[in-house]
């Protein structure tokens, strides 16, 4: 049976057994769903991936007298039409574990065992023996989502003669002339010439700011407006063995991140390459029963996850990982009448984290 609540729990594998032997051992069989007995049933966890990616967004829109920039106010270069560029600007890895479904054991209720206290995940991974056990803490990873577009809204800036004037090149060279003279009447006043100067310090500033804000407003019908956005993508990968260019997902410079599917992005891609840390595991078919009841973790293999398009390298990093690796046992002897074991496992990958026996030795 699965123990599953919202934090990392303790359960207790036999309760109020009396009369146990004192030579009798804890054990561990491989959970079989509808003839396993009753216990306490925990998964060692594969590694999984969240990869975090930051992209940023701008789109430049034209104004109203883009045609007429260069001829009233020397603008040169102006936009002319509607662009939106997206770019990738950082890739994070950041490793979890979920339960393997293939490496599911339990730990029998029976009067000759001495069951421990076995911490385990809101998933079932296991993470403690006879200790309270704490899941791993996973790193935390910058989000961010912000969007900034202008907020003038320059026909609030336009005077009643462009808004009545006969035609939008009439309306152009009048905005540029009402441009014209509110630099001057900003140069003046920082001159001090200004018919109707300010009587301090602090008004000046306020009116040359009004100014400021007036021009910008004005200038958007000319040079047009840029909007950006940061945007914050999560996705979930689960590696099942070694992998080269296999398609994570695909990137439009237009439309941000897609699909791996949706061919109207490049493809980026990821590469998991075990570095083989770890010798393979050899399976013993003559194993004593001793043996196959015992406690079982994991010992990950150091793998290399690469994140990359046709350019460049996103993000490169050399993690463990617990579907990589081997399977270990336990012996039985740490968890009996005589000693009481703590042990500690990284929820993340099934390693061993900690080993300490009851006199406090690691």
């Amino acid at each position: 049976m699965l123990h599953q609540i919202a934090k990392p729990i303790l359960v207790a594998a036999a309760l109020c057994l009396g009369g146990v032997q004192a030579a009798a051992q804890t054990e561990v069989t491989r959970y079989i769903p509808g003839s396993t007995p009753e216990g306490v049933t925990y998964y060692l966890p594969q590694t999984a991936l969240k990869i975090t990616v930051i992209a940023s967004r701008v789109t430049v829109k034209p104004g109203d007298f883009k045609d007429y920039a260069q001829r009233y106010l020397r603008l040169g270069n102006v936009t002319q039409a509607e662009k939106t560029t997206w770019k990738i600007d950082k890739v994070y890895i950041t490793p979890y574990g979920v339960p393997d479904t293939s490496k599911v054991y339990s730990i029998p209720l029976r009067k000759k065992t001495i069951a421990p206290l076995v911490g385990l995940t809101k998933d079932g991974i296991i993470t403690s023996i006879n200790i309270e056990g704490v899941e791993d803490e996973m790193p935390k990873v910058p989000e961010i989502n912000t969007l900034e577009q202008s907020t003038l809204k320059p026909r609030d800036y336009m005077t009643e003669e462009i808004l009545y004037a006969g035609s939008q090149s009439k309306m152009a060279e009048l905005t540029a002339n009402e441009i014209y003279d509110i630099r001057e009447s900003r140069s003046a006043l920082s001159k001090g010439e200004a018919d109707n100067m300010p009587k301090d310090g602090e008004q000046l500033k306020l009116m040359i700011n009004q100014l400021n804000t007036q021009e910008e407003a004005l200038l958007q019908l000319f040079k047009g407006t840029q909007e950006s956005e940061t945007k914050t993508y999560t996705l979930h990968f689960l590696p099942k063995g070694e992998a080269t260019k296999q398609i994570l997902f695909r990137f439009s410079e237009e439309l941000g991140l897609v699909d791996k599917t949706n061919l109207a992005g490049a493809p980026v891609y990821i590469d998991i390459k075990d570095k083989k840390t770890v010798p393979e595991e050899v399976v013993n078919p003559k194993l004593k029963k001793a043996e196959l009841e015992a406690v079982r973790y994991n010992v990950p293999s150091q793998v290399d996850v690469k994140i990359y398009d046709r350019e460049r390298t996103l993000v490169n990093v050399i993690t463990p990982m617990g579907q990589f690796g081997k399977t270990e046992i336990l012996s039985s002897e740490l968890f009996n009448k005589r000693i009481s074991t703590q042990v500690t496992f990284y929820s993340t990958t099934g390693a061993l984290k900690r080993v300490v026996d009851a006199t406090g030795g690691e």
